[in-house]
């Protein structure tokens, strides 16, 4: 088996896991656990984090060349280390990214407005639980309410200011969204321009196309009218011969 075929099998699966590690968090930090519920909810996360890496170890052993795919999928192995540099919790929502963009794949530009609202509302919803995660007791954002106008003041560069985070992670995570929010929308404007010159290159052709047909049309014309001319030339030469 290759490292393709692997990706094809648990593409799905892992899109699962995805779900339900997002339910757990949200769960976690929505509902502000304590003792046993809070320990059931990090165990579920744990054994999802576990899926995470044997998926890396696997692919990364079927990989061919090894090195090569090792390079290429740096930002991979980063989302399987980084969450034991606790407690930057906002890692775990990275990873629950990565997985869900690489199960959905690239967007086409047939589809980029579906592309960016579901990613928008992904990146919202995301941000906005991890800020509550990290900001509440300590600042201004302690419901989901809060996080989300956070969240979508934020990524939509309005930035009135009137929310704040204060703690190191909460500017990690407030950091992670700008960037992401910018992103976004270098991605549409990218494929709206490339969808406007295709657009005008096949107006072009289609002009061209045109042109290229009104001058073969007038070139068989002129052939015609030459045959024609000859025919004539050649009849008055025979009439006046004697």
């Amino acid at each position: 088996m290759d490292e393709a075929r692997w990706r094809k099998l648990t593409d799905w699966p892992l899109l699962a896991c995805a779900v339900v590690f997002l339910v757990a968090y949200s769960w976690e930090v929505l509902a502000d656990l304590r003792g046993t519920e809070r320990a059931a909810a990090e165990s579920v996360m744990a054994v999802i984090w576990v899926a995470f890496l044997v998926d890396y170890v696997v692919r990364l052993s079927l990989a061919s060349p090894r090195w090569p795919w090792f390079r290429a999928h740096l930002p991979d192995l980063a989302i399987v280390l980084l969450p034991f540099l606790r407690p930057l919790r906002l890692i775990r929502l990275v990873a629950l990214f990565a997985i869900l963009q690489r199960t959905t794949g690239g967007a086409f530009r047939g589809r980029v407005v579906q592309y960016a609202i579901g990613a928008s509302v992904l990146i919202v919803y995301l941000g906005a639980l991890a800020m509550v995660d990290a900001e509440r007791g300590h600042g201004d954002i302690d419901t989901l309410g809060e996080g989300l106008w956070w969240a979508l003041v934020t990524i939509t560069t309005v930035g009135y200011g009137d929310m704040t985070p204060v703690t190191t992670t909460g500017q990690l995570v407030a950091a992670a969204v700008m960037f992401a929010g910018i992103a976004l929308l270098g991605v549409v404007t990218a494929s709206f321009a490339s969808w406007i010159v295709d657009r005008v290159a096949q107006h072009d052709a289609s002009e061209q196309a045109a042109t290229r047909a009104q001058v073969d049309e007038l070139t068989r014309e002129v052939r015609a009218l030459r045959v024609e001319l000859a025919r004539a030339g050649t009849q008055d030469r025979v009439t006046t011969s004697p």
